[in-house]
């Protein structure tokens, strides 16, 4: 199976990843995990953000994979593409969590790039 195909699977957890840190802090009640009151300020509001974003930029990275690798676009090519995807939402929740929006806008346009590349991947095979 493709590398691409794992960071599928990757990428789908990354959003919830992204909340983690907020929902382990010892205010956070999982009666009521959506408690707009919890996610209203600071870290906890960025990380909830990034885990929107995160849901956000899925479908568009999974629907390019699925394309690039089924119009018969270079596998190891797309491999590479969907790693560097990955690594990038990384980055962004990063950024997100610091507070760092230049940087974050940054690697989520990088990312975005990204999938449009993979998409028209197999354009140029």
């Amino acid at each position: 199976m493709p590398v691409a195909v794992w960071c599928i699977l990757l990428a789908a957890f990354l959003p919830m990843a992204a909340v983690l840190p907020a929902k382990m802090n010892k205010g956070f009640d999982n009666a009521r995990p959506r408690d707009p009151a919890y996610w209203a300020d600071g870290f906890r509001a960025r990380a909830q953000w990034a885990q929107e974003n995160g849901f956000e930029a899925f479908p568009l990275f999974a629907i390019s994979v699925i394309v690039g690798l089924g119009q018969g676009g270079d596998a190891g090519w797309i491999d590479r593409l969907a790693v560097l995807f990955v690594a990038l939402r990384v980055v962004y929740t990063a950024c997100y969590w610091l507070d760092r929006a230049t940087p974050r806008s940054l690697a989520w346009l990088a990312a975005t790039a990204t999938s449009l590349a993979i998409f028209t991947s197999p354009v140029w095979s």
